[in-house]
C-alpha cells in the first residue's frame, strides 16, 4: 500500500497528483456468466491510504457510454439493477467478516456488513464519502472511507480486499478474486503495508431532536411532543465499540411494507432501526434465519425459517399489539478481541399498560475456529412483552471450507439452545443441524433439521410455534448456456416438513422448481408447482368470520412468473397461480410495474390479489401500494408510500422528505396519515396522523 503525502480531493476526477503514486489494479476476470473469461471491458482500480482514510479511485471504462445504467439517485436506495463498483473489506484478514462499500454511476453510497463469509447485511449505515464523473469512455469514481468507520487491528499491517464490478446493459460481473461465481471476505486478495493508522478519539456524538404532532380523529384530540435523545459511540480499541443511547427515538424509521395473513401463525417484519442495526452481525446465531444455504428454500416460508431464533431485536420496543414502546436507555459493546468475537447489549425498556419498566440483556461471544469456522454461545434475558422473567441460553458452531475443489463450497452448521420461563419447566430445550453445497453452477444441495419443544420460549427472540421437528431439504441444478440469450437454466426441488413431537405431520411442502431461466439482459420467466399437505387439529379464521374446519388438505397450486429487467425504463413482474386450497380453489395475482423516465422520478405500482372459493365461504383479498419518489439529487428526496389492503380496510399515507447534506447528517420530515372505512361503505374517513420533523448530526472526535 502506498500512503499519500497530502489527501486527493474526493471530486470524482482523479486529477491529483497524489493519483499517479497510487497501486494500480487492472488484472480482472469475469466472475459471471463465465468465471475466469477475459472481462469485456477495462478497470482500473486505484489505491492510497494516509493516517485518516483509505482512498480508492477507479476508471471504469465502457465503449458505448449511453449503455452506462445510473438510474438511482436518492441516498439509501438499493442500486443493485444500476452499474455498480462494490470494494469488499476485510480489515482483520481473518476471511470471516467485514465491510462491503458500493456506488453507481451517480455517486449513491451503499454499505453492508458480512455476517459471516457469505451472508451481507446492507442495513449498516457507515460513514464516507463518494464523487462520480461519467464520461465518453465510461465514468470514473473516489471514495474515501475513513479509519473512524471501520474496525482493525493496528499491529497489523495486512487486509483482505476485493472488488468487483457490475454492467447492466451485458448482465456481467467482474472481479480481481473469484471462486465459485462469487465473491467475499474469504474470497479476496490482499493489501499489505498499513501503518500508523489514526482513529483519532474514537467518539462520535450524534444529538437528535424531533417534534411530532399527533392527532386523532376518532376522539377528536391531538398532542405535540419535543423528543431530544442522544447516541454515543466509542471505540475502546479500533476493533471494539461501545454505544450508549439515551431516549432512543426511531420517529424517521421507514413504514413496513403492508401484508396480509393467510396463514395459522404470525407474520415476519425484519428489522428497520439504526441503533440495533449498527453491528448486528456480531448477534447473529447458528444461522437459524438462513436453513437453506446460498440459494433460499422456496419451500420454507420467511417466519418458518426465522423460528427459533435466541434474539430478534424487532421484539424490543413493541408491545404486543405492536404498538412502540418508549427506550428509556440502552448500551452496546461490540467487536473483536483476538480471535474472539464479542456482542454484548442492555436495554431498559420503559413500562406500559400494568408492565413496569424492564431490563434486557443479551450477550454473544463467539471464536473463530478452523480456517473459515466459528464456535460460541449466546444468552437472553428479559421479556420486553409480557414482563416474566425469561432466559435463553445456546450454543453453536458454525463450519464452513470454501477452499474445495472446482471451486466448491461446503457449509454445515449445529446449535442448542435452553430456555428457562417461569412457572414453566421441562422440554424448554431446542436444537438445530444442517450440512449443504451452495455451488452456483452444476449441482447444489443442502440439508437440515430444527427441533423445538412444546415449552421453549424465547422472549428475546422469534418464534412461531413449538412442539415441532423441522426438516428441510433443497436439490437443484444450474446450467450456464453458452452462445445464446440464455445465461442460466435451472431445476429443482425444495422440501420442507413439519412434523408435531407427538409424531404426526403438520405440514409437507414440496415445491417442483420447474424451469427458471434468467437472459442475459436478466428477464426472467419462473414455472413452480406447489404440493403442500396440511393436517389441522382445530380450526383457524382465515377470514373475518371464515373458519377452515380441522382435517387434511391438499394444497397445489401451479405459479408462472415473468419478470422484466430492473435497469430498463419501464420494468416489473407478473405472477399467476391457481389450485386446490383447503378443500376449494385459489387464484391470484401479484404484480408490480416500475416506470423511471429520468433519475430524479420513480413510481412503482404493485398490486396483490386472491379469490378464494373454499366449503366455508368465499373471500377476496387486495393488497395495493403506490411508491412515489422524486430525487432532486443525491442529498435531497422526497419519498411517498400509499398503501391499501380490504382487510382492514386503511389507506396508509407514508410522506418522507429526507436531506442528507453530507455523510452522517440528516433532517427529515415525515407525515404518517391513515385513512379507514369502518363500515365498508367505500367511504373513508381520517383516522389518525402524525407528523415528525428530526434532525440528527454527528460529531467526530
Amino acid at each position: 500500500m502506498i500512503r499519500t503525502p497530502e489527501r486527493p480531493s474526493i471530486d470524482g476526477r482523479l486529477t491529483e497528483d497524489a493519483w499517479s503514486l497510487a497501486d494500480v489494479i487492472t488484472d480482472f476476470h469475469e466472475m459471471r456468466p463465465n468465471e475466469y473469461a477475459e472481462p469485456s471491458t477495462p478497470t482500473e482500480i486505484y489505491l492510497l491510504y494516509d493516517d485518516n482514510a483509505l482512498y480508492i479511485g477507479a476508471q471504469l471504462w465502457e465503449a458505448d457510454p449511453d449503455a452506462v445504467t445510473g438510474q438511482v439517485l436518492r441516498q439509501g436506495e438499493l442500486f443493485f439493477n444500476d452499474d455498480h463498483l462494490g470494494v469488499i473489506l476485510d480489515p482483520f484478514n481473518t476471511g470471516r467478516g467485514g465491510y462491503l462499500f458500493a456506488t453507481n454511476p451517480n455517486g449513491v453510497r451503499i454499505s453492508g456488513l458480512y455476517q459471516n463469509a457469505s451472508q451481507l447485511q446492507l442495513d449498516w449505515d457507515g460513514v464516507f464519502e463518494v464523487a462520480t464523473t461519467r464520461h465518453e469512455d465510461g465514468w470514473t469514481f473516489e471514495m474515501e472511507i475513513p479509519f473512524k468507520t471501520l474496525s482493525f487491528n493496528p499491529a497489523s499491517d495486512t487486509w483482505r480486499i476485493n472488488f468487483f464490478r457490475t454492467t447492466q446493459s451485458r448482465n456481467d460481473r467482474i472481479a480481481w478474486v473469484s471462486r465459485n461465481r462469487g465473491a467475499s471476505p474469504s474470497i479476496s486478495g490482499l493489501a499489505v503495508g498499513f501503518s500508523g493508522l489514526q482513529q483519532g478519539v474514537g467518539l462520535d456524538l450524534v444529538p437528535s431532536a424531533s417534534l411530532t404532532k399527533n392527532k386523532s380523529y376518532r376522539v377528536s384530540s391531538a398532542n405535540s411532543e419535543f423528543d431530544p435523545s442522544l447516541d454515543i459511540f466509542y471505540k475502546f480499541t479500533p476493533a471494539l465499540n461501545g454505544s450508549l443511547t439515551f431516549n432512543t427515538d426511531f420517529s424517521a424509521t421507514e413504514v413496513d411494507d403492508r401484508q396480509v395473513n393467510l396463514t395459522r401463525f404470525p407474520l415476519f417484519f425484519p428489522e428497520k432501526r439504526t441503533f440495533f442495526l449498527q453491528d448486528l452481525d456480531i448477534f447473529e446465531f447458528g444461522r437459524i434465519e438462513n436453513p437453506s444455504f446460498g440459494e433460499n428454500n422456496v419451500a420454507v416460508t420467511r417466519p418458518e425459517a426465522e423460528n427459533g431464533r435466541p434474539f430478534f431485536s424487532r421484539q424490543i420496543g413493541l408491545s404486543p399489539s405492536g404498538k412502540p414502546v418508549d427506550l428509556d436507555y440502552g448500551g452496546k459493546l461490540t467487536g473483536r478481541v483476538g480471535r474472539w468475537n464479542l456482542g454484548l447489549l442492555s436495554i431498559q425498556q420503559e413500562g406500559f399498560n400494568d408492565i413496569e419498566n424492564t431490563d434486557l440483556f443479551v450477550g454473544r461471544v463467539a471464536a473463530n475456529v478452523l480456517s473459515e469456522s466459528s464456535a460460541g454461545v449466546m444468552v437472553t434475558s428479559g421479556d420486553p412483552k409480557y414482563g416474566t422473567d425469561n432466559t435463553v441460553m445456546g450454543t453453536d458452531f458454525r463450519y464452513q471450507n470454501t477452499r474445495l475443489k472446482n471451486g466448491q463450497t461446503l457449509e454445515a452448521e449445529a446449535w442448542y439452545q435452553k430456555s428457562e420461563t417461569s412457572g414453566v419447566r421441562g422440554n424448554d430445550s431446542a436444537f438445530g443441524v444442517g450440512v449443504g453445497m451452495p455451488n452456483r453452477n452444476g449441482f447444489r444441495w443442502d440439508i437440515g433439521l430444527k427441533e423445538l419443544e412444546k415449552n421453549f420460549k424465547p422472549a428475546l427472540g422469534f418464534l412461531i410455534r413449538s412442539g415441532i421437528r423441522s426438516e428441510v431439504l433443497q436439490l437443484g441444478y444450474t446450467h450456464r448456456p453458452s452462445g445464446t440469450r440464455m445465461q442460466t437454466i435451472y431445476s429443482g426441488l425444495d422440501a420442507h416438513r413439519i412434523t408435531r413431537l407427538a409424531g404426526t405431520l403438520d405440514t409437507e411442502t414440496l415445491v417442483w422448481r420447474l424451469i427458471e431461466i434468467e437472459s442475459r439482459t436478466r428477464d426472467k420467466i419462473i414455472l413452480r408447482q406447489r404440493n403442500q399437505k396440511e393436517i389441522l387439529l382445530k380450526p383457524f379464521e382465515i377470514s373475518k368470520n371464515i373458519f377452515v374446519p380441522p382435517g387434511h388438505y391438499n394444497n397445489r397450486p401451479y405459479m408462472l412468473t415473468l419478470q422484466a429487467s430492473g435497469h430498463r425504463t419501464l420494468s416489473g413482474q407478473l405472477a399467476y397461480f391457481a389450485g386446490p386450497f383447503y378443500g376449494g380453489y385459489r387464484r391470484g395475482i401479484r404484480s408490480s410495474i416500475t416506470w423511471r423516465p429520468s433519475q430524479h422520478f420513480r413510481s412503482t405500482f404493485s398490486y396483490n390479489a386472491n379469490d378464494f372459493d373454499i366449503p366455508n365461504g368465499k373471500f377476496i383479498t387486495r393488497v395495493a401500494s403506490l411508491r412515489l419518489e422524486a430525487i432532486f439529487s443525491t442529498k435531497l428526496s422526497w419519498a411517498n408510500l400509499l398503501q391499501y389492503d380490504n382487510v382492514s380496510e386503511t389507506i396508509g399515507i407514508n410522506s418522507r422528505l429526507h436531506w442528507t447534506p453530507k455523510a452522517g447528517q440528516n433532517l427529515y420530515l415525515v407525515l404518517n396519515h391513515n385513512l379507514q372505512d369502518l363500515d365498508r361503505d367505500n367511504d373513508f374517513h381520517s383516522s389518525v396522523s402524525e407528523l415528525t420533523a428530526k434532525i440528527n448530526y454527528t460529531f467526530r472526535f
